[in-house]
């Protein structure tokens, strides 16, 4: 799941323009991604680089076959992503698919949404409900389920129950967000074992931020705790309005280098998602955090200048 036109560019500060979003998009389904996080239909009060999510989505390419779920906080969201829906013309839709959230800490939870957790679940269930009765497929995030910048650690027993109440609500995967990053391989296994004993691995997904550099070593340790859906982000790009001190998404080129010549098959070409991260990073004004995308494109440069000395 690149989540990196929602995740990856929520906390920037300077203003990003429709177009930037809308190309990004672009490219990155051009690139072979196959489910793009396009927005979220937040307030922009709260979240001002959310602002012109109707206008991406209904200006993006519409490839067949890739999935572009928006992020909806309350019934509000959803309506407005209704009535996108309703007045967009073409085929496919904008989006067949919206993402939930709630958190592991009341913490969190209260910092992020303004409420608790048995609120939030509450929210999370009535946009849920009218999701599915008007056709469109839910994925559920929960956040700091390793540690939470106000409570502490989590309690794995209570991310293991969340989990099964969004499943159960009828979300067909829910996102486990280490927010923070500062999990490693044996606190993700130990929370992993603790959800899957509830929740089948099939409908769970790894979401790692690279804040002390685990994001790749998490990513293999969810793998092998049967795990086959990761979020991560082009360029390395993310943190969290909430998080702070958290850095981004564990990179898209990073993860899908760490697969090559393995067990497992991955989307997305990545001499062309480096390109992308290198293009991203310079249109927001930082430096590209993919360690995989900074090498490759290092060595590219290498090259290019031995060349130009023959």
């Amino acid at each position: 799941m690149e989540v990196g036109p929602r995740d990856g560019l929520q906390n920037e500060k300077s203003a990003i323009s429709v177009q930037t979003k809308v190309e990004l998009i672009n490219r990155l389904g051009r690139a072979g991604m196959n489910r793009i996080e396009a927005g979220s239909f937040v307030s922009p009060k709260w979240i001002p680089q959310m602002a012109g999510t109707a206008e991406v989505i209904t200006q993006m390419e519409r490839l067949p076959g890739v999935h572009y779920p928006v992020l909806v906080p309350n019934l509000k969201g959803l309506e407005n992503l209704f009535g996108v829906l309703k007045s967009s013309t073409g085929s496919p839709p904008p989006t067949d698919e919206v993402a939930v959230f709630t958190a592991a800490t009341e913490g969190f939870c209260q910092a992020n949404t303004n409420c608790s957790i048995a609120e939030s679940l509450e929210r999370t269930r009535k946009v849920t409900e009218t999701a599915l009765e008007r056709g469109l497929r839910v994925r559920g995030y929960i956040s700091v389920v390793i540690t939470c910048p106000y409570s502490g650690k989590a309690d794995y027993a209570k991310v293991r129950d969340i989990t099964k109440e969004l499943i159960d609500m009828g979300c067909y995967e829910v996102s486990l967000g280490d927010t923070t990053g500062m999990g490693n391989p044996n606190s993700v296994a130990q929370m992993l074992d603790t959800v899957i004993s509830k929740v089948p691995a099939s409908k769970l997904a790894g979401h790692f931020h690279d804040t002390f550099g685990m994001g790749v070593a998490n990513v293999m340790t969810a793998l092998s705790l049967g795990l086959r859906t990761i979020d991560s982000s082009i360029g390395g790009l993310g943190g969290c309005p909430y998080s702070p001190g958290a850095t981004g998404n564990v990179a898209t080129e990073d993860v899908i280098y760490a697969l090559k010549d393995s067990p497992y098959s991955v989307s997305g070409d990545l001499d062309a998602l480096v390109d992308i991260g290198s293009w991203i990073s310079g249109q927001i004004g930082k430096s590209n955090s993919s360690k995989v995308g900074t090498a490759l494109l290092a060595r590219k440069k290498r090259e290019q200048e031995v060349k130009s000395k023959l």
